[in-house]
């Protein structure tokens, strides 16, 4: 196959990688990513089960991947306390990418707890603006998400365009399940949220986030009572950005 990083960035190309790619151990994507992109090779992680997986990954592996982290500011305690624990195991920074506005200068501007009237704009204010400006810096990102999750996840690649913010998006979890997450940190011994263990499987901004009832959707307490099941990141839909810019 012929090295990606030489080769033109086209959908045909980069089916043609996905295809090849598809099978391979995580570590095996990680190693390859790295050879093709690095240094300009980044983790955004939320630290969810699959997030913590892709840094012991990569912490493991001592890969030269830069890790950020998206504070919105309305993280649980937990995660906060879970971003220092990874650091410290692993060796590693995971930088605080921030958004312009913090959540009082938001509330001046946008209305107290825009979450509850316009989640999807406080989602692009606080998350999917701040991601497009990251992911400017650099050729590819790595995505923690599977096709399990969500319909919209479903059609996921493990090296694949994204259109919505122009860089290679690499997911080497597309093809695990719930279950293959799990076994992995039990036998690694990864350190996650301990927030999963009180019925919180996808863990986002406290005021969007709940617990999950027995057969629920892992995602259900995200937003629950809307049809929002994305926040503007691995969604394929571009969200109209520039009228809540600011």
């Amino acid at each position: 196959m012929t090295d990606l990083a030489n080769a033109p960035l086209s959908s045909d190309r980069l089916e043609e990688v996905a295809d090849h790619l598809e099978g391979w151990s995580v570590r095996d994507i990680l190693a390859w990513a790295c050879d093709q992109f690095a240094p300009r090779l980044t983790l955004a992680t939320g630290f969810g089960t699959e997030g913590c997986v892709l840094i012991d990954a990569i912490g493991t592996n001592r890969l030269p991947v830069d890790l950020f982290t998206l504070d919105t500011g309305l993280l649980f305690p937990q995660t906060y306390a879970l971003w220092r624990t990874l650091e410290s195991r692993y060796d590693l920074t995971i930088r605080a990418v921030r958004p312009r506005l913090t959540v009082e200068q938001q509330a001046v501007q946008h209305g107290p707890a825009l979450w509850t009237r316009d989640p999807d704009a406080c989602c692009a204010i606080r998350k999917a603006l701040p991601l497009r400006t990251e992911l400017a810096k650099f050729d590819a990102w790595i995505s923690a998400i599977r096709r399990e999750q969500t319909p919209a996840r479903a059609r996921a690649r493990v090296v694949e365009w994204d259109a919505k913010f122009d860089v290679v998006k690499i997911n080497p979890l597309a093809a695990w399940t719930k279950d293959d997450v799990w076994t992995y940190i039990d036998t690694h011994d990864v350190p996650v949220n301990p927030l999963h263990e009180e019925s919180y499987p996808s863990i986002g901004c406290m005021p969007c986030t709940s617990p999950v009832a027995p057969g629920e959707n892992e995602r259900a307490g995200r937003w629950r009572g809307r049809a929002k099941t994305e926040c503007g990141l691995h969604d394929r839909l571009v969200l109209p950005l520039a009228q809540v810019a600011g």
